[in-house]
C-alpha cells in the first residue's frame, strides 16, 4: 500500500524519527520513500545520517514532494506551519495530523483561510511515546472528506510502530488521549512505586528496577496473548488468603481503581477544554 508513496513530516522531532524508524524496520518503505523538514537543523542533519533520508529546512519542499504529508510540529507551531503550506497544496495529497488539540475541522479551516488550492482530506492521530520502540497505540479518526483509502494508509503507517484503534467520532479521539495518549505515564508512575517499595524493603535499585519493568512487560504480554479476561487473570494470581490477596484488599482500600477511572477522566477532560475547533 505505501510502496508508491512519499510521506514527508513536517516536523523532526521524536514523533517523526519513530515513525521514519518504524517504517523502515518494517521495509514498508524504502529511504528514499521519506523526507522530512525541521526549524532545528542539528534534526535534519540527525535523520539524514542515520537514515539516510532527504531532508529540507523549508516545509513547502516537504509539501510538493509528499503524498502523504505529516503534521508532527509541536502543537503550539501547528497553526504556523498549515498557514505556511496551505497556497503549496494541490493534487491528491494526504494530511495527518498527530497535533494535539487541533481537530480536522480547525485544520481544514486553518488551510481555508491559508489559502490551499484544493480540497485536502485530514486524518487526525493520537499516538504515546512508546511508539519510539515500536509498541505504540494509536487512535486515528477521518476529517470531513477522508475516505477509507485514506484511513487504510494512516494505518499502514501506525501499524509499522504499534497498533491501531479507529473512532467513528472525533470526540472520542479526547478518551483516547485521556486513556493510552496519557496511559504510559499512568504505568510509569506505578513502577515507580513498586521500585520504591522494593527499596524501601531492601532490595537494591537496581533489582527493583528490573522487577518492576520485567513484571510489567511480562503481565502485559500476558493479557495480550490469553483470550481470558482482565478479572480472570488477576484472580488467577490472587489465591484466596494468600499474599496477593493481602496486597489487593489494601489496593481497594485506597481506591485504586477509582483513583485510575478518575485519572484517565480528567484527562479526557482536560483534551477536551485544550481542543481548539470543537
Amino acid at each position: 500500500m505505501l510502496t508508491k508513496k512519499t510521506i514527508g513530516f513536517l516536523g523532526a522531532g521524536n514523533l517523526a524519527e519513530a515513525l521514519i524508524k518504524g517504517l523502515l524496520a518494517s521495509k514498508s518503505v524504502g529511504a528514499n520513500q521519506l523526507i522530512a523538514s525541521d526549524r532545528v537543523s542539528s534534526r535534519l542533519v540527525h535523520l539524514a545520517e542515520t537514515y539516510e533520508i532527504k531532508v529540507y529546512n523549508k516545509n513547502h519542499e516537504v509539501i510538493r514532494n509528499a503524498d502523504i504529508i505529516f503534521l508532527t510540529v509541536k502543537p503550539q507551531d501547528a497553526k504556523d506551519a498549515l498557514t505556511e503550506i496551505a497556497p503549496e497544496l494541490s493534487g491528491p495529497k494526504l494530511l495527518i495530523s498527530a497535533a494535539a488539540g487541533l481537530t480536522t475541522t480547525a485544520i481544514l479551516e486553518i488551510l481555508k483561510h491559508g489559502g490551499v488550492k484544493t480540497f485536502i482530506p485530514v486524518v487526525r492521530a493520537m499516538p504515546n511515546t512508546p511508539a519510539i520502540v515500536r509498541e505504540g497505540m494509536t487512535g486515528l479518526v477521518a476529517g470531513m472528506g477522508a475516505g477509507k483509502n485514506d484511513l487504510k494508509l494512516a494505518r499502514a503507517v501506525f501499524e509499522s510502530v504499534g497498533k491501531v484503534v479507529v473512532v467513528d467520532d472525533e470526540r472520542l479521539l479526547d478518551a483516547v488521549t485521556g486513556l493510552s495518549g496519557s496511559g504510559p505515564a499512568y504505568v510509569f508512575y506505578f513502577m515507580e512505586a513498586l521500585v520504591e517499595a522494593g527499596r524501601e524493603l531492601g532490595l537494591t535499585d537496581a533489582d527493583s528496577r528490573l522487577l518492576a519493568m520485567q513484571t510489567t512487560l511480562g503481565a502485559a504480554l500476558l493479557a495480550i496473548e490469553s483470550n481470558k479476561d482482565l478479572s480472570e487473570l488477576r484472580k488467577m494470581v490472587t489465591s484466596p488468603g494468600g499474599t496477593t490477596m493481602q496486597g489487593i484488599a489494601k489496593l481497594e482500600d485506597a481506591g485504586f481503581k477509582d483513583a485510575i477511572i478518575k485519572a484517565v477522566k480528567a484527562a479526557t477532560k482536560r483534551a477536551k477544554e485544550l481542543s481548539v475547533g470543537k
